[in-house]
């Protein structure tokens, strides 16, 4: 009866799929629990879709923010470009937290594309999300691309795993990001060097990362995150893995069916290269337009 509560049905159609026993001093009681228990639910869900909706208007006040830093940085000379790189990383690491928010919630990513992205651009897109972008090594020789449904999803997902690996290694050590070609799909793997998960700790990440928890309210803080991953790889197909680093920490090995592959009739062709600064401290995380679909592959260099 809760199970069927939680999913949305209505306590009168809970109530008449149930055998109540016929002793009003019994029945009653429970009938008054189980109609008090649906208010509970519709209220959850009511509060849930109000933050949901929320939350979809924060999203696409970020993304103009950063369209419109992007505009400001064609414009203006190298004196602020620095300045304005910056704060387009800070914006994108925003855009990343309310896309977080709103996935566990039932709602959609603030970007989409309508045509393929190459993969070494997905990569850059991702690592351009999370604060510490500068500590990330990318190793890809692939000339593969993502199929542009499922662009922005595969991008979330890689920059949650790498914020992940950079959060909990040491500040000074890097987080390499390898990519490989098998039959059975793109194989990336995130490396990082800290200290090793134990057995029951890994056991939980693997669980979040399954898709399998659903229930907000048994998230913690530092899960959110990989609970996003779980959704996302559900959604995609995506099998991701945890296991002991070559490198002493932790790896994250994640396979992208070949469903997410753009086919070569499609005309897959690079990702055009975001003009950059002299000054490369900051890359531009890929650009976006609110509640559309991109028609270009412009993505951060």
């Amino acid at each position: 009866a809760v199970a069927r509560l939680h999913a949305g049905a209505s306590a009168d159609t809970v109530l008449a799929e149930l055998d109540w026993p016929a002793t009003p001093l019994l029945r009653v009681p429970a009938e008054a629990f189980l109609r008090e228990l649906a208010l509970s639910e519709r209220r959850a869900a009511a509060a849930q879709a109000a933050s949901a909706k929320a939350l979809s208007r924060v999203q696409a006040k970020s993304v103009s923010m950063l369209a419109d830093l992007r505009s400001m940085q064609e414009r203006h000379g190298e004196e602020v470009f620095g300045d304005l790189l910056r704060l387009d990383h800070a914006t994108s690491q925003l855009g990343l937290m309310t896309d977080r928010l709103a996935l566990l919630m039932g709602g959609r990513s603030s970007r989409a594309w309508n045509k393929p992205i190459v993969m070494e651009s997905v990569l850059r897109g991702a690592v351009g999300r999370i604060a510490a972008y500068q500590r990330v090594r990318l190793h890809c020789a692939s000339n593969a691309a993502i199929a542009g449904f499922a662009a922005e999803g595969v991008m979330h997902l890689l920059a949650e795993l790498m914020d992940n690996a950079a959060n909990f290694s040491p500040p000074i050590d890097e987080v390499h990001v390898y990519v490989e070609e098998r039959s059975a799909g793109i194989v990336v793997t995130i490396e990082d060097s800290g200290l090793k998960m134990a057995d029951a700790a890994m056991r939980r990440a693997e669980e979040a990362v399954s898709g399998r928890v659903t229930d907000l309210a048994s998230l913690q803080g530092t899960r959110l995150g990989l609970a996003v991953v779980g959704r996302l790889a559900e959604k995609y197909r995506i099998d991701v893995n945890f296991r002991p680093s070559s490198r002493g920490g932790t790896g994250v090995v994640v396979l992208l069916p070949p469903q997410l592959l753009a086919q070569q009739r499609e005309g897959v062709q690079p990702a055009a290269v975001a003009p950059l600064s002299p000054a490369p401290t900051a890359p531009s995380p890929e650009p976006a337009a609110p509640e559309e679909t991109h028609d270009r592959a412009e993505l951060p260099s």
